[in-house]
This record gives C-alpha cells, structure tokens and sequence, in this order.
C-alpha cells in the first residue's frame, strides 16, 4: 500500500517548506490484517509522513553522534559532566513541566506488552500507572505493532475485550483504571514494515520510534484529554541532551499539528544508557515544557556500562550478572544522583523494576520472590524515589506497602531534596565489584539470552525465565557479558578461560537441554547469539539485526 502524503498546512509546520524535487511518501510493505485500516488511515499515514520528513534526517544526525560518542569512550575517553552546559546546572531557577492529570501519585506503575489480555491485565491490576510497553517488552513484529496500536484505542475508549484460544473472556473491570504512559521504540530502531521516500528520492526505512508515537498519538490524545488524562510517554535509549532536544521538538510540532496546547505531552526519561547519567539536568531542560521525570532503568544502563568499557581491559569486567545489584557502588551512585537531580527540578524520580517475580506453583520461589522486591522497594522508597515499577500484578501489593510507608497520603516526596548526596564523574565508572565469574554464570548467560531469543523470535517480549522476568534488555546484558569475557581473555572462579569453543559447547548444550517442538526458534535463537556475543565485531544493539533478517 503505498500513500502519498500532503504537506501539513502552514498552521501547523514548524518552518519554512524548502523546495523538494520528490514529494515525500510512505510504502506500507507488509499485508494489512482486519482493523488494521483503522490505526493506518489516510490522515495517520499523512502525519507519520509528516514527522519523518521533518524529523528523521535529525534521528540519523544523532545515531551517528551515538556512534563517535562509542568510539571515543572505548580508546580511553571517559565521559563527564559537560563544560558546555555548566550554565545549565548551575542555574537554579528552571523547573520542569511536571505531573499532568492522572500523574500525581505514581508510587506503583506495572510495565508489560499491549496485546489484548496483558493491557486487560494491567488496566485491572491496581497499580497507579501502566507503562504500555511497545519497546523491550514488545516483540516487534508487524502484528504486535499495529495490532497494540489497536489494542491501546479501544482500552482508551472502553471497548476492549478479548477471547482466549481457550474460550475465556478477559473485560476491564476495575473501577480505577492505571493511567497510561506509552513507551514507543529507541531512536536506535527501524519499522521496516514502513518505507518512507525522503525529499531526494532516497528510500528508508521509517523509524520505529516515530511509527509507535505518531500513532498513538494522532489516534488517542484529543480522547484522552477529554477523559481528564493526556498523551504520555516513556522515553528510552536516550544518549544525550540532544536527543531529548529531538524528542522536545516532535511533541511541540505534534500539539500544534492536533491543535492542542503546547505542554499537553508529558514524557518520563528513561536515564539507561551511561552518557545519559552525565546529562540528566540538561535532558530535564531539553524537554521542561513537556518533562514529567526520570526512570532509573537498571538493566539497559548495566549493558550500556558493559557497552562503552567493553574492550577497556580487566578492571571494567563486571562479574555474574546476579551479583550486579542496585547496591554495587556504580549503581548506588547513579540512582542517588537521579533522585538528587529529579527534586531540585520538580521532576518524578522513578524507580527501577525487580526482575523476581512470583510463581505461583511454587510457594518457595514465591514466597522469596516477595522478601527481594519488598527488599528492593524499601531501599528505593527511602531513597527517596517517587514511585517504582514491577512486572507483574502480584507484586503491586508488596511495593505499595513498601511505598505507602514512606509516602503516608502524600502523592510523592517531590520537597524530599537529597543535599547529602554528592557523586562525580568517578562514582559513576566505579565498577569494582570484586566477585568472581563463575562457570554457573557463563552458561546462566548463555541459556537465558538463547531462550529468551526463542520466544521473542516467536513474538513474545517479556518472559519469565528461571523465575525472573527477562525481556530485551537483561537478554543484552547477558550477550554482552559473554562476548566482553572472551575478548578480555577472562576465567572462571575455576581457572577455565572463557572462549569462543567454550561458550559454543555451552549453546550446544543449551539446544540439546531445550524442550523442543514443532515451530520452535531455539536453531535461529542459537544464531543470533553466536552473531551477538561470538563475533569479533560487537553489534550495539542484538535486536536490530535480529528484527531485520528473522521478524515478520
């Protein structure tokens, strides 16, 4: 299906139009399934257009900053605070945006994937917020992707409801329902469902962040506003102050292109990438018209850490990935700094999500699942975090007591300012944890990240593994441990040096161990690992490639 999309009228540009020797259009490639007309309609199609044409030569602008950025941290450039954008710190008189309507009391949010029963799920759940992921929680095929789309419209309108394979029937049926903030796809990764020709000819392929924001936001804002809540957004991968500038940008074009008042948007940052920890005062400003706060997004920010260090040498190798906890030093120091750079801006200090969940076969595994979250709500509540997030509905009641204990009726602790906390540049590269690697943790990693490859490959996002919630990014941190220890010429605890055959005889292990079945993906999971931890190139990202060449 291919559209051709007007230009918007002058109301609505941000600019001048420059002459065009092409007529931007948009390619859908892939089939349209019943419904799907309802989320890629003509006027739907016309602002996707619209967002690229003026966005996406930017989006490029930025990755390729990302990529020098990399490379000059690995040849021995740390980061640090920014000379340029002291003013920026220094200056006491900014605030941010803040809580829109429905975002004043965030003490629980639930994270999880929009098909039909998990957003039942979720809506019926009791937490405060839902963080409709269409990012690490979501597979991205094409199904998931527009069909989530449709999923969101009709939990907005009050129309959802599903039909199992199994004849059950899931409705909304609480009373309160979460409040809703979308989290659309990196900067980082494409739709290439979507083909999008630019003003010279060129054809890409559309950016799946600007696909899973211009669609939500043209199908639900003006509705959501008028059932007294608003357009929100979680905001993930950012690197820099730069991209947030970008992201500031599309919400101002947005609003003025729906007619609605600029600072309608709210968006919450997910700070989980390392340059990100640096600049967390300039993505507040960047973004303080339309800013809510700050998400301390642990597992993404622990593979950024292997990432930027990892040919850095010995002393950057982090241990089992059981042992990087949120009290290591380096993580200590960048949650606090968060919550320190949130309240003097009036901005929301999230905190992260526990990957424990319950079992609920197991009173064992459950009852231990329920001491590690109340454990790691506490830590965060006193903190002085505003809120948390888990990832299923069982452990709401453990992290609202944990918050409720601390918060009493008061929404947040917003006026709690952490002047005690004083971090630098150093605390932030301290990755000293002085435990081992173990033979149990290399073949941990192998089997988690090829069994959640598995089930992503068949288009599940979030999945529970060995009794932990594992989704795209605990899957890059375990790849990325792998390839780091072999490159760095690492051992075990026991004296076995880490090798491309020592991991392979692990992935044939693995298979051989798998519960194989007709249509199962374990032979195409085994690849993409050995692509992403094996190779002697380290791809920045394992779903990029994996997306292209394996979803439909």
């Amino acid at each position: 299906m291919t559209l051709t999309a007007p230009f918007p009228t002058s109301s609505t540009r941000t600019g001048p139009i420059p002459t065009v020797a092409h007529e931007p259009r948009l390619e859908i490639t892939a089939p349209l399934a019943p419904r799907y007309d309802e989320i890629l309609t003509p006027d739907a199609i016309a602002f996707l257009t619209a967002l690229h044409t003026r966005f996406g030569g930017r989006r490029h602008d930025r990755l390729a900053a990302r990529l020098r950025r990399r490379f000059e941290i690995g040849n021995g450039h740390d980061p640090g605070f920014r000379d340029d954008t002291a003013h920026i710190r220094d200056d006491l008189g900014w605030r941010v945006a803040g809580a829109g309507p429905g975002l004043d009391d965030r003490r629980v949010e639930i994270t999880g994937p929009t098909d039909p029963k998990m957003t039942i799920n979720a809506l019926n759940s009791g937490a405060r917020v839902w963080l409709a992921d269409q990012e690490d929680a979501t597979s991205p095929t094409w199904r998931n992707v527009i069909e989530g789309q449709l999923s969101l419209r009709d939990a907005i309108r009050g129309d959802l409801r599903f039909t199992s394979p199994e004849g059950r029937t899931y409705e909304v049926t609480a009373e309160r329902t979460p409040t809703i903030v979308m989290r659309p796809r990196g900067w980082h990764l494409p739709e290439k469902h979507i083909r999008i020709t630019d003003r010279t000819g060129r054809e890409l392929a559309a950016s799946g962040s600007l696909v899973d924001f211009g669609l939500y936001f043209f199908h639900n804002a003006a509705e959501l506003i008028a059932r007294g809540r608003g357009p929100y957004f979680y905001l993930a991968k950012l690197e820099s102050s730069e991209e947030a500038k970008l992201w500031d940008d599309v919400f101002t074009f947005s609003e003025r292109h729906l007619g609605i008042a600029h600072g309608t948007i709210r968006a919450t940052v997910l700070i989980e990438t390392l340059p990100a920890a640096f600049e967390m005062e300039e993505i507040l400003f960047e973004l303080r018209d339309h800013c809510a706060g700050l998400n301390a997004g642990r597992w993404d920010y622990i593979f950024s850490i292997i990432k930027n260090y990892r040919g850095r040498g010995a002393r950057f190798v982090l241990p089992d990935r059981s042992e990087v906890t949120m009290t290591v030093p380096f993580m200590r120091a960048y949650t606090e700094l968060l919550v320190k750079t949130c309240h003097r801006r009036g901005a929301f200090a999230i905190g992260g999500m526990s990957a424990f969940i319950p079992n609920r076969r197991d009173l064992e595994v459950t009852a231990r699942a329920f001491e590690k979250v109340a454990a790691d709500k506490k830590r965060e509540a006193g903190d002085g975090f505003d809120g948390t997030w888990v990832a299923h509905p069982d452990l709401i009641p453990t992290a609202l007591a944990e918050f409720d204990a601390v918060l009493g009726d008061r929404p947040n602790q917003l006026d709690r300012q952490r002047d005690d906390v004083q971090v630098a540049a150093s605390d932030l590269l301290d990755v000293h944890i002085g435990r081992p690697v173990t033979a149990a943790g290399v073949h941990a990693n192998v089997s988690v990240a090829i069994r959640y490859l598995e089930a992503w490959l068949r288009g599940l996002g979030a999945v529970a593994i060995d009794n932990l919630m594992e989704d795209a990014a605990t899957a890059e941190i375990s790849r990325s441990q792998v390839w780091q220890w072999i490159h760095q010429e690492h051992r075990t605890d026991l004296g076995q040096q880490i090798t491309r055959e020592y991991v392979e005889r692990l992935i044939e292990r693995v298979l051989a161990e798998a519960p194989r079945a007709d249509g199962d993906r374990f032979d195409d999971a085994a690849q993409i690992f050995r692509d992403v931890a094996l190779r002697e190139e380290f791809p920045p990202f394992l779903t990029t490639a994996a997306y292209l060449a394996f979803l439909d």
